[in-house]
This record gives structure tokens, C-alpha cells and sequence, in this order.
């Protein structure tokens, strides 16, 4: 018995010193950028490992690929996976979130942050997104709008598995038709409507956004115009696509 409370008693003390170390170190708003970073890279090796684990298991195509293929298939694994992960996370702090909503007393908008906004702008994405995000993590501004963007994250995991089904040989299967109609509307929704939504509320909130820095500031205009019109090229792509698609159906 003496023994088994000790046991009991060191064990405590160290769940103790473990709970400060997370409070005080890793989950301290000083630290929160770099722990996301860490832990998205710890999770995104996790799930790549776990694709390649179930795919081989239960797809029969994945032995059939090639190293490339292989290598591929499970990165896709990945986005679909932090795609459905931070579209999530956008759409509870867009729409359901008190942090950005119109109260007076709040604050400026474009200057709003907490811990968990700024942890799930931690996996830094692509080029020119990876750039506004890390800033928008990192000084704490335009974080919604970061998030209005990121919503458009909804349509990878239908692009992923438009490029599985074309590599398991389902090109010509109704999946396939299913998937190019759910592209379609996705991409209407999250890529074309959304972000006329977010340039509307920039407008209504010209007066909060024009006090954030330059750099902040001009981010805000430039990435989601860029990205606006890559999206209209490829929603026109998109398009043609389908009806191509319907009328071989036909």
C-alpha cells in the first residue's frame, strides 16, 4: 500500500508539471503559432502514414501505382483530410463565432484574434495564400477574412477524389458525373459567391480595415483578387467540363 501511493502521488506530481508545461510553453499565445506548425507537421505525417496503411488494405488499385502514384495518392490524403479540418474551423468562426460578429464593444474586427484562431492558421498553405495566412497568424489581423477565404478550402477534398477516381479507372462511372455536379456547385458556393461576399463585407468595414498596417492592408485586396480570378478561369474550366461530361452521358 505504501508503495502504491507513492506510485499514485508521483504520478500526480507529474501529470501536474506535464499540465503546466502545456499552459505555460506550448498552449502560451507567445507559442501558440509555432505548436500548430509542430503539431500539423506531427499530424500530417500521421494521416499521410494512415492513407497509405488503409489503402493498402482496402484498395485494390493502390497496389497496381506507382511509387509517384503511391506517393501522390497519400499526399491527397493529406489536403482532403486539413481541407475538411480548417473548413470546418472557418465556417464555425465566419458564421457561428462571436469573435467576429458585429459588436460595438468587441472591437475592431480586422484586429480580433484568440488562441484557437490563431492555432488553426498553424498548417501554413500554397504560395501566395501561405503568405497571408502566416502574417494574419502572426500580427493577429484580417484574421477573418483569412477565414472567409480558407472556407474555400471545401472544394478539395471533391477535387481529390476526382483525380482517385481517375486513377482507379472510374472515369466513366456515374461516381465520376456525381463528383464533376458536386465540383460545380462547391466551387460556385465557396469560390465565386463567397468571395463576393467577403469583398461586400470589406466594403461595409472599409473604415476598421484601412487602420490595419500597409502590408496587412494591401494583403487583404491584392490575395483575394488573385485568387477571385484563378477562381473564375477555373470554375469556367469547370464548366465546359461538365457539359462535356453530360452530353458523352447522353
Amino acid at each position: 500500500m505504501e508503495v502504491s501511493t507513492k506510485t499514485v502521488m508521483a504520478i500526480k506530481s507529474y501529470q501536474n508539471q506535464a499540465g503546466v508545461l502545456v499552459k505555460n510553453y506550448l498552449l502560451a499565445d507567445p507559442f501558440i503559432p509555432y505548436t500548430s506548425i509542430i503539431g500539423g507537421i506531427i499530424l500530417c505525417k500521421m494521416v499521410y502514414d494512415l492513407t497509405q496503411l488503409i489503402s493498402s488494405f482496402y484498395i485494390k488499385t493502390y497496389a497496381g501505382l506507382t511509387k509517384i502514384q503511391r506517393i501522390e495518392w497519400n499526399s491527397r490524403g493529406i489536403s482532403s483530410i486539413h481541407a475538411i479540418f480548417i473548413t470546418a474551423l472557418s465556417l464555425h468562426f465566419v458564421f457561428w463565432s462571436d469573435l467576429f460578429s458585429d459588436q460595438p464593444h468587441a472591437g475592431l474586427v480586422t484586429f480580433r484574434s484568440s488562441p484557437l484562431s490563431v492555432f488553426g492558421l498553424g498548417v501554413f498553405h500554397h504560395s501566395l495564400s501561405g503568405i497571408a495566412v502566416a502574417y494574419s497568424m502572426f500580427s493577429g489581423e484580417g484574421q477573418l477574412y483569412t477565414y472567409m477565404i480558407l472556407i474555400s478550402e471545401i472544394t478539395t477534398p471533391e477535387i481529390n477524389m476526382r483525380w482517385y477516381l481517375d486513377t482507379a479507372g472510374m472515369k466513366r462511372s456515374s461516381a465520376y458525373l456525381i463528383n464533376g455536379i458536386v465540383i460545380f456547385l462547391s466551387w460556385l458556393a465557396a469560390r465565386i459567391l463567397l468571395f463576393g461576399y467577403m469583398f461586400y463585407h470589406v466594403y461595409l468595414h472599409y473604415d476598421q480595415v484601412i487602420q490595419m498596417h500597409t502590408f496587412g492592408y494591401l494583403l487583404v485586396f491584392v490575395v483575394p483578387s488573385v485568387l477571385a480570378i484563378m477562381n473564375l478561369m477555373w470554375f469556367g474550366k469547370i464548366i465546359k467540363g461538365l457539359i462535356k461530361q453530360l452530353a458523352k452521358m447522353q
